[in-house]
């Protein structure tokens, strides 16, 4: 019966895991397509964008690993839901309430699930655990630095002006890997990880928390 329960839990874990990886990706590629229409791109231009910023990241970490093709051009799921998302905001611009703290919410959930999800991957393909780690941060953050190249800003994730964001990723991501280190992991557990990841940058930004700088550089 405890197994039963257990097997039952997993699997409702890796479904919700699951959701949250689709309202991630619609979130990411949101950020994309606002920009994109910040920076007066046509309909190819915000698609694009919204489709790079929502999966840029893990086609990095799938070429890294020599996972090829990546997943974006296998599994169209998110492809499609990117892609559908560009299209809503070429045709409906959102007003500013929804551009603040929901897309925030959402975008956090995102950064949070594909850390674990990155991490999980790098893991599996066998690379050792710092680099599993890394490949964690760059399937959460990647997409966001592609988004910024691509429309002409320095990335967000390097400015100081940005809440913290990398940190809580990259920790996130060697937790994640030290659990599945030590055959730990469970769906979740890996949904554990994503959520202390969301808290700590939804925290970051409510509470304007930013990395370290030098001491005699001033703020």
């Amino acid at each position: 019966m405890d197994a039963i329960l257990a097997s039952s839990f997993d699997d409702a874990a890796s479904m919700v895991q699951q959701i949250g990886e689709t309202v991630g990706v619609v979130a990411f590629a949101a950020s994309g397509a606002l920009i994109a229409v910040r920076r007066n791109l046509d309909i190819v231009g915000i698609v694009f964008l919204a489709v790079m910023t929502a999966l840029g990241g893990g086609v990095i970490r799938d070429l890294l690993i020599g996972r090829t093709p990546p997943v974006a051009f296998t599994d169209f799921t998110f492809l499609v839901a990117a892609a559908l998302t560009g299209l809503v905001i070429f045709f409906w611009h959102p007003p500013a309430a929804l551009q603040r703290w929901p897309l925030e919410v959402t975008d956090a959930v995102g950064l949070g699930l594909f850390v674990v999800t990155g991490t999980a991957v790098g893991y599996q393909w066998g690379v050792a655990p710092p680099a599993a780690a890394l490949l964690g941060l760059i399937t959460g953050v990647g997409g966001g630095v592609i988004r910024d190249l691509l429309s002409g800003r320095i990335p967000a994730v390097l400015r100081t002006d940005e809440p913290l964001y990398a940190i809580p990723a990259f920790a996130g991501a060697v937790v994640t890997t030290t659990v599945m280190h030590f055959d730990w992991y469970r769906p979740w557990i890996g949904l554990s990880c994503a959520a202390l990841i969301t808290v700590v940058r939804l925290a970051a930004v409510k509470y304007s928390w930013h990395g370290p700088r030098p001491h005699y550089v001033g703020r």
